[in-house]
């Protein structure tokens, strides 16, 4: 099986960075393209104006920026690792829906997405985003724990 284009999500964590290694690990031996993602959530009630009319919020372009500025380091680390890499500002109300839309429309052969391994109480009330994109993907999965 070969993997052209893993998309990888990340969100500053270290258990994201630990996903963006393994994605490093598997671009470098499939010669992969690598599409770093990460979610902006827009919550209704503070993006409203923002989302209806394309006005704009401070909040909103200040999340913004050091998402990009977060995408933009991940991309100068891997792009000097000699790795093709694209990265996606997403923006949306589902961090999951999010990643297994932008996954189908890259044309993705595998995401690698980072895992807290919360269990119990901890998993019930924050959920996980990784085990709802493995439920939600047809793209094959690999989640990677720190």
């Amino acid at each position: 099986m070969s993997f052209q284009n893993i998309v990888v999500p990340v969100d500053g964590s270290d258990t994201s960075f630990a996903a963006v290694a393994k994605a490093t690990e598997f671009a470098k031996a499939f010669n992969s393209k690598i599409t770093v993602v990460q979610v902006m959530v827009l919550d209704p009630y503070i993006a409203a104006e923002y989302i209806s009319s394309a006005q704009t919020n401070e909040l909103i372009e200040r999340a913004r920026s050091a998402i990009v500025e977060n995408l933009n380091e991940v991309k100068a680390k891997l792009s000097s690792e000699g790795l093709n890499v694209e990265t996606k500002l997403l923006e949306g109300q589902t961090v999951n829906a999010e990643i297994v839309k932008a996954a189908h429309d890259v044309n993705a052969d595998l995401i690698i997405i980072g895992s807290h391994g919360r269990t119990g109480l901890k998993k019930f009330f924050l959920g996980s985003v990784a085990q709802s994109v493995l439920g939600a993907s047809d793209t094959p999965v690999m989640v990677v724990r720190k």
